[in-house]
């Protein structure tokens, strides 16, 4: 929109400051994968993922029981080294005690009464997490739990939602989970157009054995837990691709007949958010040990050969929880990780909702303007677009750990209101030294290279591994026509 950027100067204020989620876990050695069907052997722990499983939901109303422990929020208060999954009480005893056992995991569990939250003081807060389960929501969320969900994924963190059939509302009160997830994609508050790029589809599948996807290189299909060929759908439902709305959102597992290179019949699917990732799937029953409450009707879906779904379900967990350097259409970074390095994002505050914590940047750069639109969320980076001559900078220091691969990826918008293919306005991203000398220029832009929409940008700092970088946006206008550099969503991978 060709306007000048004074005629909305007024309209820039700072957020409040948010907490911010580390989103790469510490990486843990990686163990052979085990034949189809089977989970792997426990793994060597060098650190902890974190992973806190919702219980506020109504995940135990009816014959739900979406719990891994009766005690809560720790399960080892049942058990301090389970070995079994009745040494936890819970239909998903079973998936919390292999990762209990592999000691790469410290696992919680937010009970029934508390709120979901981000950026707050309580030792539950999702700040604290690198991963969050949300086992069959019951309950709609409410409007500060949506957005707390939707900036924890947006600022790096790991989202793992599980839906079921449409009717399946267990406690009655007139939401299933298609209809609470739904409502948590198209009005959070934070992006309300899909960001994640699937909606669930209102049906109710009796039965079936999707199938996976061959992708040898995707480690959700071919993680340390082992490799997932399939998975069982006992009364579930499936999800429509929207690719549009989401260029990295990924069908990895199908109901039998469809196209996998479509957009609908996709029953495990995997995206990203900001700097976080996502993982969906469309029953609950495969997740189901058992094993339960006294009295509870139970289905043993983790244990069915028909499907592979306790590798599935671990190693996606492991995925959103960082292990693994690609999934959901992401980006590997170059040289694929590998070593001892620890896969994660380093940058804070890369979406820019908690205003300038993080950054250094002119005045007002960072802004919620509605002059120009957000990638996601409400807030940006708006480098330039007075008219006259500017010079904008945007920067943020960072330690790059030795060893590793790096990628700094960005989503660009530029507006311009010149014409032809004249550089009179330009964007510089460069690598700076600890003491401000420019090592590198990983990126340039002008006014030429100007489109409608955000483009997604990235650049290889590996060659800067191992040192104390700054990261450093230059917009520079010349003195007549305005050049809008709007840069959003940033992340900076190691692996």
């Amino acid at each position: 929109m060709f306007r000048s950027r004074r005629v909305r100067l007024a309209a820039a204020a700072a957020a409040a400051s948010l907490g911010m989620v580390a989103a790469g876990a510490l990486a843990t050695a990686q163990a052979a994968p085990a034949p189809d069907g089977a989970v792997a052997a426990p793994r060597a722990a060098a650190a902890s993922h974190r992973v806190l499983f919702d219980n506020t939901e109504a995940e135990t109303a009816g014959n739900a029981d979406w719990v891994i422990s009766t005690s809560q929020p720790d399960p080892l208060g049942e058990d301090a080294s389970p070995s079994g999954e009745k040494d936890w009480t819970g239909a998903l005893s079973s998936w919390g005690v292999a990762l209990q056992k592999t000691g790469a995991y410290s696992l919680d569990t937010l009970p029934s009464g508390s709120s979901i939250t981000y950026g707050g003081s309580g030792a539950l807060d999702l700040k604290n997490f690198d991963t969050f389960v949300l086992p069959e929501p019951n309950i709609q969320f409410t409007a500060a739990e949506k957005s707390a969900i939707m900036k924890f994924v947006q600022n790096g963190g790991g989202l793992f939602l599980i839906s079921d059939h449409t009717g399946s509302d267990r406690n009655n009160d007139g939401y299933d989970s298609p209809k609470v997830i739904n409502d948590l994609l198209t009005n959070n508050g934070v992006d309300n157009t899909d960001p994640f790029g699937f909606s669930v589809d209102s049906v109710d599948i009796s039965s079936g054995t999707p199938r996976a996807i061959s992708d040898s290189s995707n480690p959700v299909l071919n993680g340390s837990f082992g490799k997932v060929t399939g998975s069982t759908i006992a009364d579930g439902t499936t999800f429509t691709l929207k690719p549009g709305d989401n260029p990295n959102v990924k069908g990895l597992v199908w109901k039998s007949g469809a196209n996998t290179s479509g957009t609908t019949g996709a029953f495990f699917v995997t995206s990203t958010f900001g700097s976080g990732r996502v993982a969906i799937w469309g029953d609950s029953s495969p997740i189901d040990d058992g094993t339960g409450h006294p009295g509870d009707t139970l289905y043993d879906g983790w244990n069915d050969t028909g499907g592979t779904n306790a590798a599935l379900a671990l190693n996606a967990t492991a995925w959103l929880a960082g292990d693994g350097t690609t999934g959901g259409g992401g980006t590997t970074p170059p040289g694929g990780g590998g070593g001892s390095c620890d896969a994660g994002q380093l940058l804070a505050n890369p979406g820019f909702e908690s205003g300038s914590t993080g950054w250094t940047a002119s005045d007002k750069v960072i802004s919620s303007s509605s002059g120009e639109a957000a990638h996601s969320g409400s807030y940006k980076a708006w480098l330039d677009g007075y008219g006259t001559a500017t010079t904008n900078t945007l920067s943020q220091s960072v330690s790059l750990p030795a060893g590793c691969s790096a990628t700094l990826s960005y989503w660009l918008h530029i507006d311009t209101a010149e014409t032809g293919s004249t550089a009179f306005d330009t964007l510089k991203v460069q690598v700076l030294s600890a003491s401000g000398t420019v090592l590198g220029t990983v990126g340039s832009w002008s006014n030429a290279n100007a489109a409608s929409g955000y483009q997604q940008r990235t650049a290889d700092l590996s060659a800067y591994a191992g040192q104390n970088v700054t990261l450093r946006f230059t917009g520079t206008e010349g003195s007549k026509l305005q050049t809008s550099f709007v840069v959003d969503d940033t992340a900076l991978t190691v692996g």
